[in-house]
């Protein structure tokens, strides 16, 4: 499985830094939707989806969290511990998040508005949707 982050550039000086995200620039898709996580507690896991055609990057913006990404395949976690990288994760991927640092704000932004029926949010379903895609 390909993991494609985006390193976003950063813009600052000795008053501290800032990220400028511009959609289909530093983002590979129209920004529709953005919603961030925080006060995760201590062992608690998020997500437990893939989605049929929405495209995602997850950005770690204050501490770190680890991402579970499963083609239905291959799985792989990957670790998001810099405000200025972003994760890209594309449809028909399952997707957990997990392993919050106490202070760990979540930031995804998505391609489309939310609806409920692009969600895949039973595994066994999630490998059926696979199979026939293949």
């Amino acid at each position: 499985m390909e993991i494609k982050k985006y390193q976003f550039q950063i813009h600052g000086d000795d008053r501290g830094q800032l990220i400028a995200l511009e959609e289909m620039k530093d983002i590979p898709f129209e920004i529709k939707r953005v919603y961030y996580m925080y006060d995760t507690l201590k062992g608690v896991r998020r997500g437990f989806h893939a989605h049929k055609s929405l495209e995602q990057i997850l950005i770690c913006i204050h501490g770190t969290c680890k991402i579970l990404l499963d083609n239905g395949s291959e799985k792989v976690e990957v670790l998001l511990d810099k405000p200025y990288e972003g994760l890209y994760i594309s449809n028909d991927i399952w997707r957990e998040m997990f392993d919050f640092s106490p202070d760990a704000v979540l930031m995804v932004l998505a391609s489309e508005y939310y609806d409920e029926a692009d969600y895949i949010r039973n595994y066994d379903e999630f490998l059926k949707y696979i199979g026939k895609k293949r």
